[in-house]
């Protein structure tokens, strides 16, 4: 039988106050306090005579709690350690391919030796050098002298390969390839193994500039050399996730492939055209591939560098390759076919494992090379059509993506069809002159008005309200300005001097309108008509009393005059009576 729940609280208060005799007995000389009588225990309610059951322990408090890694202590900076275990590494490496370098110019100068013995002797010196930094390395430790020595070796043997073969011709340019693309797999399988930056800054960049040091020349078999290591480069940073080997490789490749193109393309432009895709292409390879192996949010300064400075160089050097031959259709073409390829890959990696910053850094790349392709093929009208059908994709483009960006390259494109139609095709001077061809400034501005339309439809709304009025002002702009250029294009201006005719229609035409569209805004309280029409007004006042004074006679000067100032006072009646009362929105 259970004990009742008094017995259990009276052997509870035999316990406390059994606790409390031991406790103290353990003070000491601890100041004795006079004992408190305990307040009495309130009653028990019936509800406490069953004990509550204890709630169910989780099973994850079962479990201990995972330790805490214990925060790792940053070595202090050792100026000693770097200069005496790197910075010498580094020196002494550069040296001794210097050395060989220069060995293998003196010999030829010199005579020492015949050519053949010359290149044995590089190629054996090189072989041992990486042997014995590999015996280091695996058997000493990995130690900045030992990666080092076989950087340095690898190097030099690329610079024995380039000189047996480009220089002295000893080695056929097919058996000079095998040998340099065996390097390159070399120093490649080395920098992945061993995670050596300093492989990769001597070997494989050194491999870049052996045809420079070894004075090959514009020789196709240097250029191939040189693309070789460009390989093994890429290869490297895309495993290994080193940015700025894409940046060093760019920098010293670049330049090599360029001259050798520029001297090429006199001789066989086809080829040096596909040596310049090609290029491109591996460029493009060594920027999206980094951005696979180490995918981020944001715009990477390397990666964007590396697309923006590739896509320049093609495209700015197919163009001159191909219209200084002459071929000026060829040259164009080269660009638009450039621009799609642009487009096409950054659509294509908006849907990938790509960054959308990146994606939409090509897509934007191929637009600015569309912008400009358009301009070398087309002239006038086709122009301002083909900027303003751009900037309308770009718009509907971003509507579709979610991508605002997208509204800004749409308002430059529209931006850069509305200069073109203002400066070639109805310039300023025509409202003073008229126009050398109306159909082509009616053509175009009609244009632009349009594109402005279709551009401010494809904004989503109420988001972008703001955006949508301002490009719906420049549709009315639009509108004013062509009427205003044929207006005085048909009263009789010509590129000789304008006319008296053609200034006052102009005055009356801006008067006019100004004041219809007052009234219309005031009837139907619409208040962008109301402001457009006191903008034209104010347009119209300045031109009579500062241009027409000045330029017509006395008695189109008194007409000119008459009809503002009764157009003015009509307006200014009608806004009164309108605006009279409560004043409205």
């Amino acid at each position: 039988m259970e004990p009742s729940v008094e017995s259990r609280l009276h052997s509870l208060e035999e316990r406390v106050k059994t606790l409390e005799a031991l406790l103290q007995a353990d003070v000491g000389s601890a100041p004795e306090v006079a004992p408190q009588q305990p307040a009495p225990w309130p009653p028990i309610p019936a509800s406490a005579t069953q004990p509550a059951p204890w709630p169910p322990i989780p099973a994850s408090a079962t479990k201990p709690a995972p330790a805490r890694p214990a925060p790792v202590a940053r070595e202090p900076f050792d100026l000693e350690q770097v200069l005496g275990g790197r910075v010498l590494a580094w020196v002494g490496g550069i040296a001794v391919v210097l050395a060989a370098v220069f060995f293998l110019v003196m010999a030829v100068h010199n005579g020492w030796i015949d050519e053949a013995t010359r290149v044995v002797l590089a190629f054996l010196a090189s072989t041992a050098l990486v042997v014995a930094g590999v015996w280091l390395y695996e058997q000493k430790g990995q130690t900045q002298a030992a990666l080092a020595a076989v950087a340095a070796g690898l190097a030099a043997l690329y610079a024995s390969a380039t000189t047996a073969t480009a220089v002295y011709g000893l080695v056929s340019p097919a058996a000079g390839l095998f040998i340099a693309g065996l390097i390159g797999i070399a120093a490649t399988a080395v920098a992945v193994r061993w995670n050596s930056p300093v492989v990769a800054g001597i070997g494989i960049v050194g491999a870049l500039l052996a045809p420079v040091l070894v004075d090959a020349g514009r020789s196709t078999a240097s250029l191939a050399f040189m693309a070789i290591a460009l390989v093994s480069a890429v290869g490297v940073l895309i495993w290994r996730r080193w940015s700025w080997l894409a940046v060093v490789a760019y920098v010293v490749s670049a330049p090599q492939a360029a001259d050798w193109l520029d001297h090429e393309r006199h001789t066989n432009l086809g080829l040096a055209l596909v040596v310049t895709g090609l290029f491109w292409a591996l460029y493009l390879v060594a920027a999206l591939g980094y951005e696979l192996r180490e995918p981020t949010t944001t715009l990477r300064l390397s990666s964007a560098s590396l697309l923006l400075a590739n896509a320049a160089a093609t495209a700015g050097g197919g163009w001159a390759m191909l219209d200084g031959a002459g071929n000026g259709y060829g040259a164009t073409a080269w660009v638009i076919g450039l621009a799609a390829a642009h487009v096409v890959l950054g659509v294509a990696s908006l849907r990938g494992r790509i960054s959308r910053e990146i994606g939409a850094l090509i897509a934007a790349v191929g637009a600015a090379l569309a912008a400009v392709g358009l301009a070398l093929a087309l002239d006038g009208p086709a122009l301002v059509a083909g900027w303003t059908a751009e900037g309308v994709l770009m718009a509907w483009v971003a509507r579709r993506t979610g991508d605002q960006r997208g509204y800004l390259g749409s308002a430059a494109f529209l931006g850069l069809a509305a200069l073109h139609a203002v400066m070639f095709e109805a310039p300023p001077s025509a409202l003073a002159y008229g126009l050398d061809s109306p159909l082509r400034a009616l053509v175009a501005l009609a244009l632009v008005a349009g594109g402005l339309a279709a551009a401010a439809a494809l904004l989503p709304q109420p988001e972008r309200r703001s955006e949508a009025d301002t490009l719906r002002i420049g549709v009315a702009i639009a509108v004013v300005y062509l009427a205003s250029v044929l207006v005085v294009d048909v009263a009789g201006a010509h590129s000789g001097g304008t006319t008296q005719n053609s200034q006052l229609a102009l005055s009356a035409l801006w008067a006019a309108l100004g004041f219809v569209l007052l009234v219309v805004g005031l009837s139907r309280d619409v208040r962008p008509l109301r402001l457009g029409g006191l903008v034209l007004l104010g347009l119209a006042v300045p031109k009579v009393f500062v241009v027409d004074l000045a330029a017509l006679e006395s008695i189109w000067r008194v007409a000119s005059f008459l009809g503002l100032g009764l157009l003015l006072l009509a307006a200014a009646f009608g806004y009164q009576r309108a605006r009279s009362g409560t004043e409205r929105p």
